[in-house]
């Protein structure tokens, strides 16, 4: 049988045939610029020319500014637009951003989108498109500082691999969905400072990988749930500035690495649980303002650290205990606005606060109050 020889002109066709179909694969899928330029049409921004790259006549996938694409298959995968950065075209221009409009449903035409950051522009507005939980690939959804209104997509849940999910500083309301708890990857919830109300999950506590829920500033009612105690990786816990309401549960202090905890300006009452204070992880503890009573437990000792640690404004009776003197650090301490008696400690902490951390209290004395005892 005779041997077919490839000549130089056939191997040069197929090269070029072969650089021709990788140049197809990774320029702009048409879906995708389509759907960029739906989702450019709904937005304004006139300061920064963020928009000014893209252009229907280019390659989404080559030089628009914010976009990232799979270099093998052309998807666009990432819209990274932030309205405070410190990129070159904020430098220039020497100021934060600003965009109006609203988020085009077309959107949901992205569909290997892995990450949509659209945050801190101020002035975005309208609601999230609730196809939005169609992402499947989704990781990283951040909308957080622009005005949108509007609950949280009923089917977030659907986003099994959403990792990062924050929401904060918008005019949202309605109550956090059920299905927000099956989001088993995620890692990052930030709702702050919105008008969500009703109160958290009672499966909040499913969130397993879950290490900051920054919830503050918000309408939350009831108490916290039990299941939150098996929340292993949860270092961050900001419920502050909400209407949480019952006693702080004694397994709150047992939490194996939670080191931020804010449950200021609520409606808490009964007592600190020792467990609370006698936590060596603890970095920020704030309890002010809320109704809690009781003395403060003495179960201070040489592993206690607290960068920062807020009693004030609430019921809190009897001595300070003489065992915080024996902690290893406290950074700030503020106990004032209580019913506190006795004379306030010598040593450190106290030789290093003024006596605005003790004011306001019945029959406080000595120290940096300048009252006799």
């Amino acid at each position: 049988m005779t041997k077919l020889l490839a000549s130089p002109l056939s191997s040069l066709l197929l090269a070029v045939a072969f650089i021709s179909v990788i140049t197809v694969v990774r320029s702009c899928s048409p879906t995708d610029q389509t759907a960029l330029n739906a989702f450019k049409s709904s937005l304004s921004e006139p300061n920064l020319g963020i928009f000014n790259t893209w252009s229907e006549n280019t390659d989404c996938c080559k030089g628009w500014y914010g976009i990232s694409c799979d270099p093998d298959t052309g998807r666009v995968t990432d819209i990274s637009l932030r309205g405070e950065s410190e990129d070159a075209i904020f430098q220039k221009a020497g100021r934060s951003g600003y965009m109006s409009g609203s988020i085009d449903p077309a959107v949901c035409d992205l569909t290997a989108l892995t990450s949509f950051v659209l945050a801190d522009w101020k002035g975005i507005s309208g609601e999230i498109p609730p196809c939005v939980t169609s992402l499947a690939s989704l990781r990283i959804l951040d909308l957080a500082g622009n005005r949108i209104t509007g609950e949280i997509p009923t089917d977030i849940g659907k986003l099994t691999k959403l990792g990062v999910l924050n929401l904060a500083e918008n005019r949202m309301s309605g109550e956090i969905p059920s299905s927000l708890t099956s989001l088993s990857e995620l890692k990052h919830l930030e709702l702050t400072e919105n008008g969500i109300s009703g109160e958290i999950p009672a499966d909040f506590g499913s969130l397993k990988m879950l290490s900051r829920a920054l919830l503050g500033r918000n309408e939350l009612t009831g108490s916290l749930p039990e299941s939150m105690s098996g929340m292993d990786r949860l270092a961050d816990l900001d419920l502050s500035r909400n209407h949480i309401e019952g006693p702080i549960p004694e397994w709150v202090g047992n939490m194996k690495v939670l080191s931020l905890l804010n449950l200021d300006c609520n409606s808490l009452t009964g007592t600190i649980p020792g467990s609370l204070l006698s936590n060596s992880g603890y970095g920020v503890l704030n309890l002010s303002r809320n109704a809690l009573e009781g003395s403060i437990p003495d179960v201070f000792g040489s592993t206690t650290y607290f960068v920062a640690l807020d009693l004030s404004h609430n019921n809190l009776a009897g001595r300070i205990p003489d065992s915080l003197s024996s902690a290893k650090f406290v950074g700030h301490l503020d106990i004032s606005n209580n019913k506190l008696c006795g004379p306030i400690p010598t040593g450190s902490p106290f030789d290093h606060l003024e006596a605005t951390s003790f004011s306001a209290n019945e029959c406080l004395c000595g120290g940096p109050l300048m009252k006799a005892c």
